[in-house]
């Protein structure tokens, strides 16, 4: 309760079980055991460190914290907290802890993107059934403030089109090689020193983390829920030095995008949600996001064009999306009434890329000699794609030029077909590399 000067007089303690210790979760219990009363204050009652659950007691972890917190038992110490917070990644056994939480009335709150991803709907009815409500800021873009926004702000608008960066590792990687002019290879082994990338790092570098976000954002921001089966993915493990700087030369940089937008098809309203690096114009906002750092732009209707940027991971960045979470679960306690259900209710169809008008780099190299460039405009022209624009490099000691294809934009499965049609043309030694152009 609240006198009129404002001030908090609701004595009650709220309990707070902590599941998962790592990165994230030793930050989540510093904070809270060490900014307790501050939290309590924002949150209108006494925020209680209950306990927390983890494997093993006894590894070593990066923030020293009271021993008597840590349990092996997540059943016993979820039954009768009033929030869980769940940071221990992974499916199971996360899944089964979350919806006996629920079922037992506590809200929860989780950074879990392959959890919400595969089984959000069934978290989000488990809630409905029984008002407490599920918050998952910290589950898509680390420390950016975005869900909240998609869920709440933007309510009583459309949002037509989110695009992002939304995987920190990944951008790391590309930035390096745009700025340094370094190896693939040789940028993931960095980002592996430094902590941002795993010792198995194809979750990140094959485009599954950021198909995860991409699947919660799009569900937000259309009102529907987009399985991740549906979601369109392409990872960077092809990228090259010689792509990066055929694209620095066309004024572009090359970022691994989420892109999720409503798109007509065939007269009716559908939307696309992929993933996969493209072509930045680098006057666009997301060409200028550095280092592991994330950003998504959303357009909207009324609101028009908005970007949200910041730390895309870290356990003391993480913690803090999680941490406002836990304020506004507290704050729904001590208020009372049902929680907030998710709106999914728009059932739009997802529609495979086929679909998706975009353009293409194609960068070919062909054999270098008389009638070539008449041959690839032929199959182009065949295929329904007009070209935009035309770079030929070529030496005196090789016997093959390299062609740089700028098209118009056309339906991505006419443009994919033209590409496999280039491919099997005789005049057409190899397609080097295929980049969408995206953010103009």
């Amino acid at each position: 309760m609240t006198d009129l000067a404002g001030n908090t007089s609701d004595n009650r303690t709220l309990r707070v079980a902590l599941l998962g210790a790592g990165a994230v979760g030793s930050q989540v219990a510093r904070i809270l055991i060490e900014h307790a009363d501050e939290l309590s204050d924002r949150a209108g009652a006494h925020l209680e460190l209950s306990g927390i659950a983890v494997r093993d007691v006894d590894a070593k972890r990066d923030v020293d914290l009271p021993r008597e917190l840590f349990t092996t038992d997540a059943e016993t110490l979820i039954v009768g907290s009033d929030i869980v917070i769940e940071l221990m990644g992974g499916i199971e056994p996360a899944r089964g802890n979350l919806l006996t939480a629920l079922q037992s009335g506590a809200d929860v709150v989780t950074a879990n993107k392959a959890l919400l991803a595969t089984h959000g709907t069934e978290l989000f009815e488990a809630a409905d059934q029984v008002g407490a409500s599920v918050y998952y800021e910290a589950a898509a873009a680390g420390a950016i403030p975005i869900i909240r926004p998609l869920r709440d702000s933007l309510a009583g608008d459309r949002v037509v089109r989110l695009m992002g960066i939304v995987n920190g590792t990944t951008n790391y990687i590309l930035d390096r090689m745009d700025s340094e002019g370094a190896d693939f290879s040789e940028v993931l082994a960095d980002a592996q020193r430094l902590g941002y990338a795993e010792a198995d790092p194809t979750a990140d570098v094959e485009g599954y983390d950021a198909a995860q976000k991409a699947a919660i954002l799009a569900s937000l921001a259309f009102h529907t829920t987009v399985p991740l089966e549906a979601v369109h993915r392409e990872g960077i493990t092809e990228i090259t030095p010689a792509m990066i700087d055929e694209a620095r030369a066309a004024g572009f940089v090359i970022k691994l995008l989420a892109v999720c937008e409503r798109i007509d098809v065939d007269g009716s309203e559908s939307i696309s949600v992929r993933v996969y690096p493209a072509l930045v114009a680098r006057t666009h906002p997301l060409a200028s996001v550095h280092g592991a750092n994330n950003a998504v732009f959303v357009e909207a209707e009324a609101a028009g064009s908005l970007m949200f940027y910041g730390a895309g991971a870290g356990g003391v960045q993480t913690a803090s999306a999680v941490l406002g979470d836990v304020v506004s679960a507290a704050r729904r306690h001590i208020a009372g009434g049902v929680g907030v259900g998710e709106s999914t209710r728009a059932n739009l169809p997802t529609v495979p890329i086929g679909h998706v008008i975009t353009r293409y780099q194609i960068t070919l190299e062909v054999a270098d000699q008389a009638g070539v460039l008449a041959t690839v405009a032929g199959i182009l022209s065949d295929g329904g794609v007009s070209v935009a624009t035309v770079v030929q490099t070529s030496s005196e000691d090789e016997p093959t030029a390299r062609l740089i294809i700028g098209t118009h934009r056309a339906a991505d499965q006419a443009l994919s077909d033209t590409v496999a049609a280039l491919a099997a043309s005789d005049v057409v030694d190899r397609v080097v590399s295929v980049l969408r152009v995206e953010g103009e």
